[in-house]
C-alpha cells in the first residue's frame, strides 16, 4: 500500500473518485500536506471538492471513521467545522488500491497573521464549545494522549530502528523516560476527553467574521490545555497575557482549573518527541528526505537531545517553584514567538 500512496498519480486520483460518483473535468492541483496526500478537483458543474488520501497504517478504518463523526457530532452542535462528504452509499470514507480516502467540499478562508484580543476571547469560546461536544461521547479507536503512545513508543520506534547515534541514546532516553514519568504523575484526576489535537494558527481559518478549526486527523482523547497551548506564544514560567485572553473566553462556556497548566510544558516536551518520531516512522517516504535534510544527522539528534535535556529542566523548574500561570492577571509584555517546532505537525 505504502508504493501506491507514494506513486499517486493524476488519473489514479481521478479514477478513485469518479467510481465514488463524481464527475470529474480534469483539473488537478496538488495541496499542500506532509502526511497525507490532499487535491483540488474540479467538477462538471464548476464546483470544487479536495480529496484526502490517508496515509496507510497511520489510522484505521475505524479512526478515520471516528474523526468524521466528531466534525459531524460539532456540524450538529451549529459549530463551523468542514466536514466530509457523505458518498451514495452512505460512507464517508472509501478504499481505492488499499488507501482510504474522503472528499469534502473546498472551503474559503485564510489564516490570520495576527489576532487581536477579541479574537483571542473569541477562539477561546470555539474551544470551549469543541470541547463541550467532545465531552458528551467518548473515542473507542483513537488515540490517548498518554505518556506512553507519545513519548515511550516514539522512543521505541527510534531505538529498535537505530535512529539515536550510539552517544546520544543515554542522554535522549533518559530524558523522554523522566518527562513520560512527571507528564504520567501530573495528568492524575485531569479529566480527558474528545480534543482537536493539534490547534496551531496553521489550522485555523477566518472566514468573514468567523473562525474554525481544519484538520481534525490528530483528534484523539487528552486534556483540554494540549488544545490551548500552541495557540500561545509564552511559556508556563511567565504570565501569559495571550493565555488569560484565550481562558477568559473559554471560561464562558466550560470550566478550566488553573492546575491543568502545568501540563503545558511536559505536553511540549512529549510533542518534541512524538514529532522527531513521526518524521522517522516516515523515513522511507522519497518526500521527507528532502523535506527534512537535516534529519537523521549526528547534529540533528546532538540538538534534538540537548533541546529535550533543557526542555526538562524547564519542566522540573516549574514543578520546583511552583510556577503556573496567573490567568486571573493581565501583563502587556508579549515573549518572542516560538518556532514552527513547536507547533507545526504536517502543514497541512
Amino acid at each position: 500500500m505504502s508504493y501506491q500512496f507514494y506513486n499517486l498519480t493524476p488519473d489514479k486520483v481521478i479514477d478513485a473518485v469518479e467510481k465514488s460518483g463524481f464527475s470529474i473535468t480534469g483539473h488537478y492541483m496538488v495541496l499542500n500536506s506532509y502526511e497525507n496526500r490532499v487535491y483540488d478537483l474540479k467538477l462538471e458543474d464548476d464546483s470544487h471538492i479536495i480529496v484526502k488520501f490517508y496515509r496507510p497504517h497511520r489510522w484505521t478504518l475505524e479512526q478515520i471513521r471516528e474523526e468524521h463523526e466528531f466534525l459531524f457530532d460539532l456540524e450538529r452542535d451549529e459549530i463551523t467545522v468542514c466536514t466530509p462528504l457523505i458518498f451514495s452509499d452512505g460512507e464517508s470514507v472509501h478504499c481505492h488500491d488499499g488507501i482510504y480516502f474522503t472528499v469534502w467540499q473546498r472551503t474559503g478562508g485564510r489564516i490570520p497573521e495576527e489576532l487581536s484580543d477579541y479574537d483571542m476571547i473569541n477562539i477561546g469560546r470555539l474551544i470551549a464549545r469543541i470541547h463541550n461536544n467532545g465531552a458528551a461521547k467518548e473515542f473507542k479507536y483513537r488515540l490517548r494522549l498518554s505518556g506512553e503512545s507519545y513519548g515511550i513508543k516514539s522512543l521505541q520506534f527510534l531505538l529498535e530502528n537505530n535512529f539515536l547515534p550510539i552517544h546520544c541514546i543515554n542522554r535522549y532516553s533518559n530524558a523522554v523516560n523522566e518527562i513520560v514519568k512527571i507528564y504520567d504523575s501530573l495528568i492524575k484526576n485531569v479529566p480527558f476527553h474528545r480534543i482537536h489535537g493539534d490547534c496551531h494558527l496553521g489550522n485555523l481559518l477566518k472566514r468573514e467574521n468567523t473562525f474554525f478549526f481544519l484538520d481534525f486527523d490528530d483528534s484523539l482523547i487528552g486534556p483540554a490545555v494540549q488544545d490551548i497551548w500552541m495557540l500561545t506564544s509564552s511559556r508556563t514560567g511567565d504570565i501569559s497575557r495571550e493565555l488569560n485572553l484565550f481562558l477568559e473566553g473559554y471560561r464562558e462556556f466550560r470550566h478550566f482549573d488553573n492546575s491543568w497548566l502545568k501540563l503545558i510544558e511536559p505536553l511540549r516536551g512529549l510533542r518534541y518527541i512524538n514529532y522527531a518520531a513521526w518524521i522517522a516512522r516516515r523515513w522511507d517516504d522519497p518526500a521527507f528526505p528532502e523535506i527534512f535534510p537535516h534529519f537523521g544527522t549526528e547534529e540533528y539528534w546532538e540538538n534534538e537531545t540537548s533541546d529535550l535535556e533543557d526542555q526538562l529542566e524547564i519542566i522540573n523548574l516549574d514543578i520546583t517553584e511552583g510556577k503556573i500561570i496567573d490567568t486571573e492577571k493581565k501583563s502587556k509584555s508579549k515573549e518572542k514567538e516560538l518556532t514552527n517546532k513547536d507547533f507545526f505537525w504536517d502543514m497541512e
